[in-house]
């Protein structure tokens, strides 16, 4: 069920906030050893304005498995195209953005950083051209190695987008892709390369573009791409990479339009669970609502949503630019059940995104599954300066924790909504089951949630601190950011001045 409750701009904080376990919660993320963390960089994010520049040097690591450099492109003699020289190359007083990418494996030896070649922007029409005749693949191929050779990337993240459609030919380019992929597959073993894909998810574009047995057992590893289920392109609002199917999704169509029909279809296709790695957005998709007073999962839209300040384009919205604004706007904050992904809504604007709850239960979905590990688009939209309260990197560590068996962070979820009725004089009353007739018990420092209470309690001689009870004996216990107290009324930590600390 979703919450009509308007959230304070400090939600943000308390969704962050550092918590200690009161009692000790069994790890649900066991046993996922040498899972893949899987990072795309968008390049052209070093020109971005303000908080939202990321350059090489702003890249952990320590935080991925594998890197990979997005984009290049494919000439029309099939060989592997430069986007951006000065940003990419040394040569000519260029940014060298290459070889600082490649050098962060001298920080972390185990890193593998990979060519990311094609992407939506390059389309379909080279890549068909190439795969349908032999001696264009053969050159293809090779230029592939000797790039990779040249620049010191452990391999080729081949990102066709895709065959068969978007000016590609529907008739062959199926069947071409394949035979690329084994040839490619067959030299690369002999230079020791790595063989990956990002690859479409859904099954009515899955299934025109790829043999799924055959390009499965000739790639390393394929990152399928679970997200932009919906966005501009749509008349009316949904979310951006829902784990599940919602209500609103009648059609046959819409019913694929999840992140669990989508890996089950490449799963009863032959794809080995192993090699499929779950692509998890770090940004969400935005709508300008034909009607600001109906704001529910499938509402009529009229365009995009307002461009972010560092994206810049209207209809996306990256993580670390939504959770500025929450800094600075009161945004209604809503959780969808059925979906189990959150959404939210400010006058016209809806957007359908991924915080560190909807993340928690993507990783937990994956290892459940026993995919081969995460994938994420892309690191320059988390908050990787940490400015948001959380340190820098807040989902992406999240990721990496729980793919290598760590315990979920405790999260701030926004309330179900509690039914009301106006009496004549103007007051609103609960009608729910939680509504105002039963006094909680009041909580103890050592027993939080004594009384069987569940969710959000005050800390009883601390108003700065507050607890999460799960069950009478598991709590989690939260303190709020400097300036800030916990606000019972809301369940999240508020500006001191809004809050009366004290009895009751």
């Amino acid at each position: 069920m979703a919450s009509g409750l308007v959230r304070s701009c400090l939600a943000v904080l308390a969704l962050v906030a550092v918590g200690t376990a009161v009692t000790t919660v069994k790890d649900t993320a066991a046993g996922a050893e040498g899972k893949k963390v899987v990072c795309y960089v968008g390049t052209w994010a070093v020109y971005r304005p303000g908080n939202g520049r990321f350059d090489i040097e702003h890249i952990d690591p320590f935080l991925c498995t594998h890197l990979m450099y997005g984009f290049f492109g494919i000439n029309e003699d099939a060989t592997v195209r430069v986007i951006d020289p000065y940003l990419d190359l040394e040569e000519n007083w260029g940014r060298g953005h290459i070889k600082r990418f490649v050098g962060l494996k001298n920080a972390s030896p185990t890193l593998k950083t990979l060519a990311a070649i094609g992407g939506w922007n390059e389309g379909s029409r080279k890549f068909s051209t190439m795969a349908a005749s032999a001696e264009l693949r053969k050159r293809f191929i090779y230029d592939c190695v000797q790039f990779c050779q040249r620049h010191g990337f452990d391999g080729i993240d081949l990102d066709w987008e895709y065959p068969a459609q978007r000016d590609g030919n529907p008739l062959i380019d199926r069947e071409n892709h394949a035979l690329l992929v084994e040839e490619m597959r067959l030299v690369f073993d002999q230079y020791r390369l790595l063989l990956t894909a990002a690859v479409a998810s859904v099954e009515f574009s899955a299934g025109l573009s790829y043999d799924v047995p055959r390009v499965a057992k000739s790639f390393h590893f394929l990152n399928v791409m679970v997200y932009d289920m919906h966005g501009a392109w749509d008349n009316y609002s949904g979310i951006n990479a829902p784990l599940y199917r919602g209500p609103a999704d009648l059609s046959d169509r819409d019913r694929q339009l999840n992140v669990n029909s989508s890996i089950h279809y490449w799963l009863e296709q032959g794809a080995p669970a192993e090699k499929l790695v779950l692509g998890i957005p770090l940004y969400g998709r935005s709508f300008t609502l034909a009607n600001a007073a109906n704001t529910e999962i499938g509402a009529a839209a009229v365009g995009g949503g307002t461009a972010g300040p560092y994206t810049r384009e209207p209809g996306v919205m990256g993580y670390n630019e939504f959770c500025e604004k929450l800094k600075t706007e009161t945004w209604d904050l809503r959780w969808s059940e059925e979906q189990q992904v959150p959404y939210a809504i400010r006058n016209n604007q809806w957007l359908g995104y991924d915080d560190l709850r909807s993340i928690q239960l993507k990783v937990k979905y994956l290892l459940d599954q026993g995919l081969g590990g995460a994938m994420v688009w892309s690191l320059e939209t988390d908050d990787f300066q940490g400015v948001c309260g959380g340190g820098k990197y807040p989902l992406m560590h999240e990721i990496r924790s729980l793919v290598n068996g760590g315990a979920p962070s405790p999260t701030t979820l926004p309330p179900s909504p509690t039914p009301t009725t106006t009496t004549a004089a103007g007051q609103s009353t609960g009608t729910g089951s939680s509504s105002g007739t039963t006094t909680a018990q009041p909580p103890s420092a050592d027993r939080p949630c004594a009384g069987g209470q569940v969710g959000f309690v005050p800390h009883p001689t601390d108003c700065s601190r507050y607890f999460m009870c799960v069950n009478d004996d598991t709590a989690f216990e939260f303190s709020c950011p400097a300036g800030t107290l916990f606000d019972p009324n809301i369940n999240v930590c508020n500006w001191a001045d809004n809050v009366t600390c004290g009895d009751g």
